[in-house]
């Protein structure tokens, strides 16, 4: 067919059309119009008149479907903007002219575009980069221990010409070495930054850095593709709420806790994970030599483990986190986690944020009721989104009472309940609405949340000087996140 013909056909349409009568179609000399009214909208369906009508109008109930797949609104410029994803979801029902037997899922699955081929060289690519990082490690570790050995033997460490290393005694190159094994396990792909004022330890880790750097260069020239640990924290970061900004002391620690959470829809906690961990980052190297006074209030029976290079004696007696060798210093502008805590349990009341979810079948689909519960009176949880999956292809629900408010994603078929705050003054709260499915349309729930106090309550109350026991100023920023949190 020409694109002439086609016009023609369409511009017949509206003058053919009698708004008088209920009939669903009408025929010319040569060809049928079945159309159905959407709102002030018609979706048309052109055929010949030997077709068989009534598959016809399935394929036009199914092309109707697809609208609100990608359109939040009937409207003619919602159509405009989503033309192209709407040509391609048409394209998948009629082929040549011929009706494809497909249902509204595979139409999503195609449209989509997922590939098991692409997820399979994704896989492989994450491999490599795994081992090429793994590599990087084992050849830091030989350039450390070749410069280790030759400083044994009192010759010049190789490779680092230049930087003055020669003028270096073996006792400080040695300093230097037991201060980078306090480091996090993922080493520095940038290098630290070197201070101009001669053979220094800070100068010393600068080389080691730079060295580092380009071995990371050199596998990139050979098609490698490395994210170095600072892209992976920025990644991680931006899914979070962003915070108001922090006043940074000197001394600052960072307590993050993540939370992992199954409960069955009938009640019952399956599994509840907790990981924290307190970060050290010391911005001022007169700072070095201090240590920490932890205050650990749980009841809840958290297990704790101290770093390798921590006094774990001085810990379990009195509380403090220090170096083993008390002479030595933190590391200086690196994030090091001293402290972590894990917590696993299946106990209903270790549960912070307890979800009911109850569809109940009545004659035109499903009434939902979904209520929450803060059951830790002491945290005080902030953008709340609990993501209730809803049916597709049915239309919006009908939300009747809501504390908060509420997102319809026509697209994901989600209704997101969101709050901005839950604490001991907003401990509950219920919402209400209505939909086209059946009870088990509506799992799985999951939550997501993000809060200024942790959960263990595990905190830093003070810092000290190794030397003279003297305060020390510090800031703390306190993190309590979801990894994972699901009512099945």
């Amino acid at each position: 067919m020409t694109r002439t013909r086609i016009e023609g056909l369409l511009a017949a349409f509206p003058k053919l059309m009698n708004t008088g009568k209920q009939h669903t179609f009408v025929e010319t000399e040569s060809v049928r119009y079945v159309y159905q009214p959407m709102e002030k909208l018609y979706m048309v369906l052109i055929t010949t008149k030997n077709s068989n009508i009534l598959e016809d109008l399935e394929t036009l109930r199914l092309f109707s479907r697809v609208i609100p797949e990608y359109c939040r609104a009937l409207e003619e410029n919602e159509i405009s903007e989503h033309c192209f994803d709407l040509i391609f979801a048409f394209d998948e029902i009629v082929a040549l002219g011929y009706r494809e037997n497909v249902n509204l899922a595979q139409i999503r699955t195609f449209t989509e575009m997922d590939s098991h081929e692409e997820k399979v060289f994704r896989a492989v690519r994450e491999t490599q980069e795994r081992e090429a990082k793994a590599e990087m490690r084992r050849k830091a570790k030989e350039l450390q221990q070749a410069r280790r050995d030759a400083e044994r033997q009192g010759k010049k460490a190789p490779g680092f010409g230049g930087f003055g290393s020669s003028a270096v005694s073996g006792g400080s190159t040695a300093a230097m070495i037991t201060e980078t094994i306090i480091e996090t396990d993922k080493p520095k792909v940038a290098p630290a930054p070197a201070r101009p004022s001669g053979p220094s330890k800070a100068l010393k880790l600068g080389a080691k850095g730079k060295e580092v750097d380009n071995f990371v260069d050199k596998l990139k020239s050979e098609g490698e593709t490395i994210m170095s640990s600072n892209m992976g924290k920025r990644t991680s970061e931006a899914t979070k709420v962003h915070a108001p900004p922090i006043n940074m002391e000197s001394v600052h620690m960072k307590i993050e806790e993540k939370i992992t959470l199954t409960c069955g829809r009938d009640g019952g906690l399956q599994n509840m994970e907790l990981h924290g961990m307190i970060m050290l980052r010391i911005s001022d190297d007169k700072f070095g030599r201090i240590r920490l006074h932890v205050e650990n209030e749980d009841k809840k029976g958290v297990q704790l483990q101290t770093h390798p290079n921590v006094d774990k004696k001085l810990f379990t007696a009195e509380s403090l986190i220090g170096l083993k060798n008390p002479e030595k210093s933190f590391p200086v502008n690196s994030d090091v986690g001293v402290l972590k805590w894990r917590l696993q349990t299946t106990e209903e009341s270790f549960i912070p944020l307890t979800i009911n979810c109850w569809p109940s079948e009545s004659g035109n689909g499903c009434d939902v009721n979904i209520e929450y519960e803060l059951q830790e009176d002491n945290l005080e949880l902030n953008d709340v989104i609990i993501t209730i999956p809803l049916p597709s292809g049915v239309g919006a629900p009908v939300v009747g009472e809501i504390d908060g408010e509420y997102r319809h994603d026509s697209r994901r078929s989600t209704l997101e309940w969101c709050l901005p705050v839950i604490d001991a003054k907003n401990k509950s709260g219920s919402l209400e609405f209505s939909i086209a499915g059946q009870p088990s349309d509506f799992f799985p729930v999951q939550v997501s949340f993000i809060s200024k106090r942790n959960y263990c309550n595990i905190q830093v109350t003070k810092v000290t000087q190794v030397d003279g026991n003297s305060p020390v100023r510090f800031s703390t920023e306190t993190t309590f996140l979801v990894d994972k949190y699901e009512i099945l």
